[in-house]
């Protein structure tokens, strides 16, 4: 038993080392052969099940509301992969990229019903938000582009299991299905706060919300845990002070609003706020779920990654944050107005040298570094859960727990400034007329009244 364990750590240790190594790659996704087989007969899973927004919707805001997902529908959406198929970019997601690297075909959006879904569903929506649309309207928020929030995805994702025939309505066959899978669980939120921000709230009310955004993504994690779920990934949100839509509504001549990469601090500050709000949610589930790996995505620092690395990574460095696809008289190539799809806006002519393909989204090459940086993080995560979890019982459990939890905190605290020195800073880093002139302004009035 000894040998075996012995055996089992060395292994362990190994893969471990195998994604160290890989971080210092900045284009490694495929490994060797060998290195590839031992990952995957280590941790593979039979479907993956995606739940969130724009940032993974592969095709359901197009059927769920066509006249919203026009944009999406056609080209230039899609270029890359010649096709349109309702996802927001030149091509291919972070989503694509992780189905692929664990040997799944494409996840098909849930709302396309001619689709197969024997390998996992899509139920991400592009628009989608955490909190429901009553609760938002409630605060006086609309939800221009969809009703399904994060509720009505949970509710598909549990019609869909009850119409598995392979299971025939039997809870521990679904259970096992689930339990076999990987859940990615957004991203979702940011467009919580982007709403708001567009009805006139105050940064200090959009730091109100973050703890009913968290709480809901927390309670969704625990439903799908509920159904079998043992293996989760949650994303936390970008650094959107790097976006360009928020570079071209709120640029300062303040020198001191921008950080050393150029990014809006007021905005990265609240993300940073947002997403540690987070990571104390999954370290809560963690102790109240042992036996399941609850892994967070960090698309914080992937994305500013990818910035600082640029030129190592084939994006060109000249005009690092104009848009691909856009329209605009200023250096970020983006207009409100006159967003990609629609008439008087120009496409860059190579996507794959720019990080922002529409002002909002990424294009296919940056989504491709990004799902790098993901696997990089979120596979020896939930190696970690696979070596600890099921052998070890009771309080020996308990503690192995949270001696994990303790080693993650503190590398977490390492990479992030504490929440409490992020809510008294980011609103006085924001030029001070920022969000509330915006919400006031025609390009406003124009994002509420429209269906984009």
């Amino acid at each position: 038993m000894a040998d075996a364990r012995s055996s089992k750590s060395l292994l362990f240790l190994l893969l471990l080392l195998l994604f160290s190594l890989l971080n210092l790659v900045p284009g490694a996704l495929v490994v060797s052969a060998s290195s590839d087989k031992v990952i995957h007969d280590k941790l593979s899973f039979d479907r993956i099940f995606q739940f969130g927004d724009s940032l993974s919707d592969t095709g359901n805001l197009i059927r769920d509301n066509p006249i919203g997902g026009h944009p999406f529908s056609s080209f230039p959406y899609g270029q890359t992969i010649h096709r349109p198929t309702g996802r927001c970019s030149d091509g291919l997601l972070m989503i694509d990229y992780i189905a692929k690297f664990f040997h799944l075909p494409l996840l098909n959006p849930y709302l396309n019903k001619q689709a197969n879904f024997t390998f996992g569903v899509n139920f991400a929506v592009a628009g989608s938000t955490a909190l429901d649309t009553a609760t938002l309207r409630a605060k006086g928020i609309i939800s221009p582009a969809t009703n399904s929030s994060l509720s009505i995805q949970l509710n598909w994702f549990s019609s869909h299991l009850h119409s598995m025939h392979m299971c025939g309505g039997n809870l521990d066959c679904m259970a096992s299905v689930v339990g076999k899978s990987l859940v990615m669980m957004g991203e979702v939120g940011g467009n919580d706060y982007n709403y708001a921000l567009l009805e006139g709230k105050s940064m200090e009310e959009l730091y109100k919300m973050v703890p009913e955004v968290v709480r809901a993504i927390k309670e969704a994690v625990k439903e799908v845990i509920n159904m079998g779920a043992i293996r989760i990934v949650v994303p936390g949100n970008f650094p959107i002070g790097c976006m360009p839509i928020y570079l071209a509504l709120f640029e300062t001549q303040d020198s001191g609003a921008y950080d050393e990469l150029r990014c809006l601090k007021g905005l990265n500050d609240f993300a940073k706020f947002h997403n540690e709000q987070l990571k104390a949610a999954i370290r809560e589930l963690r102790r109240e779920h042992p036996n399941v790996a609850v892994v967070y995505g960090d698309y914080y620092h992937g994305l500013r990654w990818i910035v600082k690395n640029a030129a190592s990574l084939g994006f060109n460095k000249d005009g690092l944050q104009k848009t691909c696809c856009g329209s605009g008289n200023n250096k970020y190539n983006f207009n409100l107005t006159r967003m990609c799809g629609y008439e008087g806006t120009t496409v860059c002519e190579d996507p794959s040298e720019s990080y922002s393909w529409d002002g909002i989204h990424l294009t296919q090459h940056a989504y491709l570094h990004m799902a790098q940086w993901l696997l990089r993080r979120i596979v020896p995560g939930i190696l970690q859960f696979e070596q600890q979890s099921f052998p070890i019982t009771g309080s020996e459990n308990t503690e192995k727990q949270g001696q994990i939890d303790q080693a993650q905190e503190t590398l977490e605290i390492k990479n992030s400034i504490s929440s409490s020195r992020t809510s008294t800073k980011a609103a006085s880093a924001l030029p001070r007329t920022s969000f509330e002139a915006f919400a006031n302004s025609p390009l406003a009035i124009f994002l509420r009244e429209s269906q984009y």
